[in-house]
């Protein structure tokens, strides 16, 4: 199924409507349900997966990489590398590896990064964090080096700040090193401030990318939460706070007016208000079920009219 796509940024990758979110594949989704999902994603247009090589070290018994060993496993089993675009990170606590962005943790990390996907180059390698204890020249420059050496074709960032974001591209622009071609920020219909704030503007400015992840409030925006008595899990504790807002409630009763107006599930229209906002590439979102990758795929396709963006901007606000 072919979808409609965007550019991401400047880099030369053109991007589906959602970019499918890899933390679920060998923590909530076992190795043969991560396979089946990875299957269907595909099939419905779903090409470009999110990963990072720290994925899932929050797992009792994890060590990290558990999500790339997956996909690389897939790609390998499907012989269809040259079908997906590979969106990997570095750079947080793995293992006996540190917090860091350092030129040694970058090129140890990418070798073990391309041996778990078992390909020779990555789509976008991105900066899992802003690390301030590097000097942005050491981190670019190393990016550039594994741009040269064919092992990754573009680079992005991911929780930035503004004031960092901007740093990043003055020191790629005056050093002539490749620039951050992507944001990866918190962006949702309960978490708007931010990326909206500063991030949003710079980066239509800049013409980076921003595929924002948690478009779904961890679960919350899925709709099934609508009483204290529905948050029960780990996911159910994250939408409990939201809940017990004001804005959560309004929200809720919103996306659940404007879902049954069009006739989608309040999930899809919460993905497709992201996929409205300016600056936005194209949200991440993350399936367990083979219903719930059905449903990314339709939220990938579904168009918002007006009305419907403004009574979710307004209860959002």
């Amino acid at each position: 199924m072919a979808l409609p796509t965007k550019m991401l940024g400047r880099s030369g990758l053109a991007l589906p409507p959602v970019v499918l979110g890899g933390n679920v594949f060998g923590w909530t989704a076992d190795i043969k349900t991560s396979l089946d999902l990875l299957d269907a994603a595909l099939e419905g247009g779903l090409n470009a997966i999110d990963t990072a090589d720290m994925y899932s070290t929050w797992v009792e018994g994890h060590e990290g990489g558990e999500s790339e060993a997956i996909i690389g496993a897939w790609m390998k089993e499907r012989k269809n590398r040259s079908q997906v675009k590979i969106l990997t990170k570095v750079g947080m606590a793995m293992g006996h590896h540190q917090a860091s962005l350092s030129k040694a943790r970058i090129f140890a990390a990418v070798e073990a990064s391309l041996t778990r996907l078992q390909t020779d180059y990555i789509d976008l390698y991105q900066a899992h964090q802003d690390d301030p204890e590097t000097p942005l020249e050491e981190t670019l420059g190393a990016f550039a080096e594994l741009i040269k050496q064919g092992k990754v074709k573009a680079i992005g960032a991911s929780n930035y700040t503004a004031p960092r974001l901007k740093a990043a591209l003055d020191v790629a622009k005056a050093n002539n090193l490749p620039r951050y071609e992507s944001l990866q920020p918190l962006y949702n219909l309960m978490e708007r401030p931010a990326f909206e704030a500063e991030l949003q503007s710079l980066c239509i400015a800049e013409e980076v990318g921003a595929i924002n992840y948690f478009a779904l409030a961890a679960g919350f925006l899925s709709g099934k939460y609508k009483s204290e008595a529905d948050c029960v899990g780990r996911r159910g504790e994250s939408a409990k706070k939201y809940l017990a807002t004001a804005k959560g409630k309004a929200v809720i009763a919103a996306l659940l007016a404007q879902a049954q107006r069009i006739g989608a599930a309040p999930s899809e229209v919460a993905i497709a208000w992201c996929r409205e906002k300016s600056g936005i590439t194209a949200p991440i979102a993350s399936a367990t079920s083979l219903s719930q990758m059905q449903s990314l795929i339709r939220a990938a396709a579904l168009e918002l009219d007006k009305d419907s963006i403004a009574a979710l901007d307004e209860a959002s606000a």
